[in-house]
């Protein structure tokens, strides 16, 4: 997802003008960095960069012819890239882009499908050809298939109809899945739109620019308004260049000989026919081709040969550690291997007796070609011995011998690596030396990268396959060769023809381009590494919990993948057979069993990776239990009670002792009276008379009957009362009331007592 709302556009302004590019950002305060042809702009009176809120701007001041190049604004992982055009003040009239653009070479390559041509026609004229109408969706006209070769310019077009909406619809463009290409606009890809006020019609246009086979691929094409949405599929086919039919490959491999007063003859290392031509191999010479041969190799219809580069000399300056790199840069193979041998060979032999003509010093095939090695010996009748690495070579399908006159030659059919070598020719004594050099053809990348967008943490697989197995490729990461000693963090992979590059845990800063490079191609694709985003379905909650209960926090976020660390007052939880964490899919657990006062605190769960803290807090609730005592009402106890009279009759001058049985918690108060039942009047033992309330309260005044020593007396225990008169006289004679008192309650009796 591009961080930019708006994205600076291709500009060409005429040259000593000044040029302004704008960019706008999703949100404001984000950094935003500009760059002139890969490097950073730093502020000057030339470039002047200025940013308010979400909008940001570069002006170019006094516009030169040096500053025709490729910029970039970036902002986080997003980058896009730009061009400035810089035209001579001179010229009056300027060329479109659509015409200045080489058109492809149709009489040399196969005429492309009709959907190509009318794309491509469509761009230089200007109006639409006729294409079926979608009566479905928001379409109008859908973009087709496409078929471009290598180098050539190719046009999609999307209408939609503009009558129904209130205003512009939103387009995007995409490769593959997911790649927007909004960010990638520039040297080979440009997006246009227009409309068409008396049709009400909206163009969309996506013009690739010099198509390389990496273009090739499905894209697709979005349409949304406010609210509908459609989308649409199409396929480019890149073809390769088609090489010119007279270009002999080999003859970049060429020997010299000095003819006609020294003047300096080439001529192919091997004919059609396979037979050798005259002259000496000039293996200095074949090394400067090598860049020349690779170029060719790869498709490349370029005719005229690049800079000679002296690789032999390079080698010879070189330490032996870059070595590798050198042969990998310039396509040898094994080139340690062929240095060494080569410095054995002899500047300067003897004249031989037995050879009119030895075998060169040196030569080179290419794998699964045929080579003829070639001696004229003195005598014809001579019998000759063939060695490789010193061992006789016997004749079999592969390796053929012939005499033809004083000619003697070996052929060595299907050459593969196990045929390069050191050959020798045995006349007698005397013996002819050479080396062959297999030379492997360039490894091409047959499935380019594709570009990747992972989250935080996520595994990711770069994957290409190329054209041999086992073959040696590099992997670079923003320019810089990623090393087997980076095994920590990259580990590289071959599986047959495909090659692959694994990064196990990405981060941030794994974000960048990666290369992929072999001595017959390159493939980049880009790795966009994006935050995660962890949503919290449900978070922790408080809880109160009593004394020997259970206590679970739960919470339940986005991503079954997150882990996380429970802390209780800020300091990790360890778990123990009362402490349980447990992680099931997207549910988090802190199981507390039995718990106790020592528990209550703050708990928090922290997601790893993620700035969350959800937290919440345990509150132990301590249960006090108040004694209450228990409380009964008081009751007297008498077998009697209910019945009447309750009459006890005692003989004058006997003893009267009256047991009552009293229960009551707390343990009652036991008032004795004597009553007057007649005037409902409480007589005390001082014959004092007073009302009774409700016939029941004593009179405060009145003197209660509660003496323990003397004639008549009370006697307190705790289940029981005793009420004792001694020596019982006449006056003793009437009704006597026992009350029992708590704060609960109250009970009463009556007794009567004759005396006789």
């Amino acid at each position: 997802v591009s961080a930019f709302t708006k994205k600076p556009k291709t500009t060409e302004v005429t040259a000593g003008s000044t040029a302004v590019f704008e960019a706008e950002t999703e949100k404001a305060g984000i950094k935003v960095k500009w760059q002139r042809a890969g490097t950073e702009i730093t502020e000057s009176e030339k470039y002047v960069i200025k940013a308010e809120g979400n909008k940001h701007s570069l002006t170019i001041n006094n516009v030169g012819k040096e500053d025709d190049v490729t910029y970039a604004v970036i902002a986080g992982s997003s980058k896009v890239k730009f061009e400035l055009k810089v035209k001579e003040p001179e010229k009056s009239e300027t060329v479109s882009p659509a015409e200045a653009a080489p058109a492809p070479a149709v009489s040399e390559s196969p005429a492309p499908p009709a959907e190509s041509c009318q794309n491509r026609e469509a761009a230089s004229s200007g109006t639409q050809p006729e294409e079926p109408v979608d009566p479905i969706g928001l379409f109008l006209t859908r973009p087709q298939d496409g078929e471009v070769t290598v180098g050539g310019n190719i046009t999609f077009t999307a209408k939609v109809a503009g009558e129904s909406l209130l205003k512009k619809p939103s387009v995007k463009w995409f490769k593959g899945k997911w790649m927007d290409l909004g960010s990638k606009v520039g040297q080979h890809l440009q997006l246009h739109d227009n409309y068409d006020r008396n049709n009400k019609v909206y163009t969309f246009e996506m013009e690739i620019i010099e198509a390389n086979m990496t273009f090739a691929g499905g894209y697709r094409c979005e349409v949304s308004t406010k609210d509908k949405f459609d989308s649409s599929n199409f396929n480019l086919t890149v073809n390769e260049a088609p090489i010119p039919a007279d270009l002999d490959i080999r003859a970049a491999f060429r020997r010299t000989s000095l003819a006609g007063g020294g003047r300096r003859m080439t001529s192919a290392f091997l004919s059609t026919e396979g037979h050798e031509e005259g002259g000496e191999f000039n293996f200095s010479a074949l090394l400067k081709k090598s860049s020349f041969l690779r170029s060719v190799n790869r498709g490349e219809a370029k005719c005229e040969s690049q800079s000679d580069v002296d690789v032999w000399e390079i080698l010879r300056k070189a330490p032996p550690s870059e070595y590798e790199k050198i042969a990998f840069q310039y396509g040898i193979t094994d080139l340690r291997g062929m240095l060494k041998r080569l410095k054995r060979i002899k500047k300067e032999e003897k004249k031989s007796t037995a050879f009119l003509k030895k075998l060169d010093p040196a030569y080179q095939v290419d794998k699964g070609q045929k080579i003829k090695l070639m001696v004229e010996v003195a005598n014809p009748d001579a019998d000759v011995k063939w060695l490789k690495n010193g061992q006789e070579i016997q004749v079999s399908g592969r390796y053929i011998f012939e005499a033809v006159g004083n000619k003697r030659i070996l052929t060595i059919n299907h050459c593969s690596l196990a045929d390069d070598a050191a050959y020798e020719c045995v006349v007698g004594e005397e013996k002819s030396f050479t080396e062959l050099f297999v030379k492997e053809p360039p490894i091409l990348i047959t499935h380019p990268l594709e570009d990747q967008m992972v989250m935080v943490g996520e595994r990711v697989e770069f994957e290409c396959e190329v054209s041999e197995e086992g073959a040696t490729v590099k992997w670079e990461k923003d320019g810089v060769e990623l090393t087997r000693e980076e095994t920590f963090k990259y580990r590289f992979k071959k599986d047959g023809k495909k090659q692959y590059l694994i990064i196990n845990e990405s981060t941030k800063e794994d974000s960048g381009h990666y290369t992929v490079k072999t001595n017959g191609g390159v493939s980049v694709a880009e790795l966009i590494v994006q935050e995660k985003k962890l949503e919290v379905y449900q978070s922790i909650a408080d809880l109160a919990v009593k004394a020997r209960d259970q206590a679970v926090f739960k919470c339940e976020v986005s991503d079954e993948n997150v882990k996380g660390i429970w802390l209780k007052n800020g300091k990790e939880v360890v778990p123990n057979e009362r402490i349980k964490i447990s992680h099931i899919g997207r549910i988090h657990k802190l199981t507390i069993e039995d718990v106790t006062p020592d528990d209550e605190a703050d708990y928090s769960f922290i997601p790893q990776g993620f700035a969350y803290n959800l937290s919440a807090k345990l509150q132990f609730l301590e249960v006090k239990i108040d004694f209450v005592p228990r409380e009964e009402p008081p009751k007297i106890h008498l077998d009697c009670l209910g019945q009447s009279p309750d009459t006890i009759v005692v003989v004058a001058g006997n003893k009267l002792r009256l047991d009552v049985p009293i229960s009551g918690d707390p343990t009652p108060t036991v008032i004795w009276q004597k009553v007057n039942k007649k005037s409902d009047l409480v007589r005390s033992n001082e014959d004092s008379m007073t009302p009774s309330e409700n016939g029941s309260d004593l009179n405060t005044d009145s003197k209660l009957l509660s003496e323990s020593e003397g004639r008549v007396r009370v006697e307190m225990h705790e289940d029981h009362c005793v009420f004792i008169i001694e020596g019982a006289e006449k006056e003793d004679e009437g009704v006597y009331r026992v009350i029992v008192k708590n704060p609960v309650g109250e009970d009463k009796a009556d007794i009567t007592v004759k005396v006789i």
